[in-house]
Order: structure tokens, then sequence, then C-alpha cells
């Protein structure tokens, strides 16, 4: 399994809370437990307790992404290095039974490859005292080893308002931007809709103002002649001294 493999635990973690719409789907022990994923034996040692640090641990793993979003490199990897100085793990030589991204079982790719020898690849083990450690633990050091391989700017959130969820961005142009397929055509679709209300906005000021051009235009012909028509005619008397007004 790959290092970076571990790096979804961060993100199943952050977006566990969606800040901008008040909700946060960490609030019992079985939610704790459901982020380590079907199996998972260190989810046994979740407890009640383990719900409050989690969100903690999620506080501090949000900051991360957001600093990488904003552009802040150096606060990013200064974030992720606490965490895991505080949260430390033990990469250890594994050769279970895990399946590939094509189905099949590592031991079944070994024996293809001739014997029944495992087919060895590295494993972060955990130690800890409490879930949340164990969890903290291997979704830190996932997450730094996709930074390092990657790039900061790798890590992002969401720009699908009101979403902020984090996201990893694997597209070999480095052109991501949503954490999902729905919230990108969300995205475009109100982008469109602002053009299309904004195109109909011009077009409407613009013909306001033809007509108050022409309006202006029609009036301007027409005052002169009636201001002709309605100046008052002042007719002179005459008297034998001269003209009296």
């Amino acid at each position: 399994m790959e290092l970076a493999y571990y790096s979804d635990y961060a993100v199943r973690l952050v977006n566990s809370e969606e800040p901008a719409r008040n909700k946060d789907s960490l609030t019992s022990v079985e939610a704790v437990r459901e982020l380590f994923g079907p199996g998972s034996t260190a989810a046994r040692r979740a407890t009640d307790a383990d719900v409050t640090r989690f969100r903690s641990v999620r506080a501090r793993l949000r900051a991360v992404f957001e600093a990488a979003d904003g552009g802040d490199e150096t606060l990013a990897v200064d974030l992720l290095n606490s965490l895991l100085l505080e949260f430390p793990v033990s990469p250890q030589i594994s050769g279970h039974g895990h399946r590939d991204d094509g189905g099949t079982s590592l031991l079944e790719r070994s024996r293809e490859l001739g014997g029944n020898r495992p087919l060895w690849h590295m494993h972060l083990a955990d130690h800890p005292s409490n879930a949340t450690a164990g969890y903290a633990a291997i979704a830190s050091m996932g997450l730094a080893f996709h930074l390092t391989e990657h790039g900061v700017e790798r890590l992002g959130i969401c720009e699908a308002t009101p979403c902020r969820n984090a996201y990893l961005d694997t597209s070999t142009n480095r052109s991501r931007r949503y954490c999902s397929d729905r919230c990108a055509t969300r995205a475009n679709v109100a982008a469109y809709r602002a053009r299309k209300r904004e195109e109909a906005d011009r077009s409407h000021s613009t013909g306001r103002t033809a007509d108050s051009a022409q309006s202006t235009a029609r009036n301007g012909e027409r005052c002169p002649s009636e201001r002709g028509l309605n100046r008052p005619t002042t007719r002179a008397r005459t008297s034998s001294s001269g003209t009296v007004p």
C-alpha cells in the first residue's frame, strides 16, 4: 500500500464538518469509528472521549489545507510538522493481503510472479494510547507524503460556495478546483446564470441609454420652436413725442 494512500484519512476527517452550512457529522463514537473505515481494528479503541479529541485534530488539519489553498506553503508545512511531532508513527514492512487498485490481492499478485512469497510493502504502524492518536498519526503522515510527493499546491479547498470541503488534487495538469463533480457542476451552472444575468442587465442598460438619447434629441429639435411660440409679444405704443414702452 502506498503511504500517500493514508492522506485520504485527513480529507475524510476534515470533511466531516461543513462550517458554512453549520453541519457536523462528528457527533458520536459511532461516527468516529466510521472514519476508520470498515474492518478496522483501531476503530474498536474509540470511546466517547475521542469525539472531542477528533474535532480538535480536524481543526488543525483543516488549517493545513486552508494555508496551502491560500498559497502559504511555509505555514502549511509548519502546521503539518507540529502534528507529525505530536502524533508519531512507526513505518514497518508488511506483507498482508490487501487488494491493489485492480482488485487483485497482493498475495495473488505475488503468486503470479512466482512462488507463495508475500508482496512486501510499507505500512504505517501506530501504537497509540487512544483512537484519536492513532488516526491523527496516520492521517498526518499520509498527508505529509502526499505533500512532499506532489507539492503543497495539490492541497485545496473547494471553490463552490458555500462548500468548504478539502480535496487532494491528483489531476495531471494541476487544475482541480472543486471537491467533487457535483460541486464543479453546481459552480459552472451558477457561473453560467451569472453571465446571463450580466448580459441581460447590460442589454437593458444599453436600451435605456439609447431611448434616453433619442428622447433628448427629439426634445432638442422641439425646444427652439416651442420657445419661439411661447415667447410673449410686446407691442410698442407711439406718441407724438416718440415711442412709449
